[in-house]
């Protein structure tokens, strides 16, 4: 067939994409008193209030969770660069030591990391740090996300 007989056939529709599951969701159930089930993926985790607080201390506090986030992401931030260097993950050991504000609102109010990794070569020290205090938990503190809170459900 020639270029003059062509005959343009309509294009299909393309197919509709599939809806994308949101990036992230946590969702947390009451399991009795101050308790309270957090699923994560394919984890579930406790959290729960110490027995002084009411608790029966099940499960860190929610705050607890809050800094350990900040720990954990600082950690994977070091053992990644640290295994990016040639350097062992051996003994790598983030410390939170952290502390509530005596004032209203309820928050933390300073939190301090302390980071042995005895595998870091002296010279790499500058970038280690550098590299450590800009992971995601950290950045997400310096630049806050928006936070939108809704009821939901019939009685809502």
């Amino acid at each position: 067939m020639d270029a003059r007989n062509a005959t343009t056939l309509p294009q299909a529709p393309a197919p509709p994409r599939p809806a994308q599951a949101p990036p992230g969701r946590v969702e947390v159930a009451h399991t009795g008193g101050e308790s309270y089930s957090i699923t994560v993926r394919d984890h579930t985790l406790t959290a729960d209030q110490p027995v002084r607080d009411g608790g029966t201390d099940r499960g860190p506090t929610p705050t607890e969770l809050f800094v350990a986030s900040l720990a954990s992401c600082v950690a994977y931030y070091a053992g990644r660069f640290l295994s990016r260097h040639g350097a062992a993950r051996d003994g790598l050991r983030v410390t939170a030591d952290f502390g509530l504000a005596a004032d209203r609102p309820a928050r933390v109010a300073a939190v301090r990391l302390r980071v042995a990794a005895p595998g870091l070569p002296a010279e790499r020290r500058p970038a280690f740090l550098a590299v450590i205090s800009r992971c995601t938990v950290h950045n997400t503190l310096h630049q806050p996300p928006e936070v939108v809170v809704e009821l939901t459900g019939a009685d809502a």
